[in-house]
Parts: C-alpha cells; structure tokens; sequence
C-alpha cells in the first residue's frame, strides 16, 4: 500500500481543535498505516510554519518528528514534499528524520501506475495571480533564504512566519469548493497530459478532498486537509487508488 495525506498545518491552533490534538492524530495514523505501506507520502504543508537554520530549528512537534525517524530507522520510506507553508525544510528532516525531500513535481511507477505527486501551489497553466507569484519567487529564492537565516533571529524569524502564515490564511477560506474543470490544478493535469502520461495525480493545498475522473482511467486526488476534516489517499496493490476519512 501507498499512503498520501496533506495540509496538517501543524503549529495553527484552530476552532476545530489544537495542533497538539492534529499532531497526536497524524501520529496515530502514521503508525496504523505503517503496519502495511510500502511507501508514506507526506505533500505538503505538514507545518504551518517551518525554517531551518544551521544548527536551529522550530521548537515543537517531537512526537511527530519521533515517530517519523522511528519509521523509516524501521525502514519505512516516507517522502516529503515542501508546500507553501513549509518550503524553507532544508536537510534536517532528512539527516535526522530520514525524510526523502522533495521541492518540486514528481513522478513514480506504484504499483504499475504513473503517478505525479506535488504540493499543488503555484502550478498554473495560465497567468497566476500577480502577488502570488511573485512571492513564490521571492520566497523560493537560495539567496533570500540565505540572508534571511543570517540577518534574522530564529525568535523573529518564527514570530514572522507564523504572522505571514496567518495573513495567508485569511486571505481565503479554510476549506475550498473544487471548481472541476476551472481549477487550476485540473487544467495543469490536461496540459501535462498533452506532452507525457499520468495515471495519477496527487496533489495538497486546495484544502477540498477531492477524486476527479480526467478521463481514459486517469484520475486528479486533491487530499483535503486535516484541520476540520481529516483525509488521505491510498493506492492498494491492484493500482486502485482511493480516498478516505480519518476519524
């Protein structure tokens, strides 16, 4: 089995409950699925503000990053994708937690499917939204992080990001429509099937779990997100792939 699941958003304490209780959630799952996965996908935004200095990183979150190193020192492979959220994840999360990291799009044959898997965020085919994009530049930037991890303190630094990250988050709701044919993230599937093949396309950040049918036996799985509902995807043996609640 092949497990995907997105936007834990850990740091945010929200109405539905606090990040304590979502950590302790996705610790539990983490450890059910892992009885059987051949690989764990993590896509992005599992922090809701993450930066790594050279010798800091955020206070917090130790039952989680625990229990990923106890799974993959078991041999466990878990994959973890930077979302908008928590793009600045340098090597830590691998030397320490033994993490694949990922920052961009990527394909793998599972169970004899294709499959493309990304956080979701900034993929447009058309013209993005100005501001968006260019702070995706702009944050994205070697240079940026690197005069920031050298002129900020790690205490101004989290006070920014988590003020950033609520600022973000005002800006649209916690939960999204999915607007099928007009999302973005459909239209990149089609435009990416112009050119190569996909059976699958995986993605976080639309915070809507979605399974939409593209056609010809391929699928887009938007994974929904686990701080009111929690969501994520399975892909069994056969090449099934499926989504499911997490209660």
């Amino acid at each position: 089995m092949y497990y995907f699941a997105s936007d834990m958003h850990l740091g945010l304490d929200s109405p539905y409950g606090s990040s304590r209780e979502r950590e302790e959630l996705l610790v539990k799952w983490l450890d059910e699925v892992s009885a059987d996965a051949k690989a764990i996908f993590l896509v992005g935004d599992v922090f809701d503000f993450w930066f790594e200095y050279k010798r800091v990183v955020p206070k917090g979150f130790s039952r989680l990053l625990g229990k990923l190193s106890e799974l993959t020192d078991r041999g466990t492979e878990i994959h973890f994708f930077a979302g908008n959220h928590d793009m600045w994840a340098y090597d830590y999360l691998h030397t320490e937690c033994g993490l694949v990291l990922h920052d961009k799009p990527k394909v793998f044959d599972l169970s004899g499917k294709k499959v493309l898997v990304a956080h979701g965020d900034n993929m447009y085919t058309e013209h993005p939204p100005v501001m968006e994009h260019i702070m995706h530049k702009i944050f994205r930037s070697q240079a940026i992080r690197r005069i920031f991890a050298v002129l900020i303190h790690p205490d101004q630094a989290m006070r920014f990001g988590h003020w950033w990250s609520g600022k973000s988050r005002k800006a649209k709701n916690l939960t999204h429509r999915f607007a099928g044919e007009q999302e973005y993230l459909v239209k990149y599937a089609r435009k990416y099937l112009e050119t190569a093949d996909a059976d699958y396309f995986v993605f976080g950040h639309l915070h809507c779990a979605e399974d939409y049918d593209l056609g010809n036996g391929k699928h887009m799985i938007v994974l929904g997100e686990w701080i009111s509902t929690p969501s994520y995807a399975v892909l069994d043996s056969s090449g099934s792939i499926r989504l499911k609640y997490y209660k």
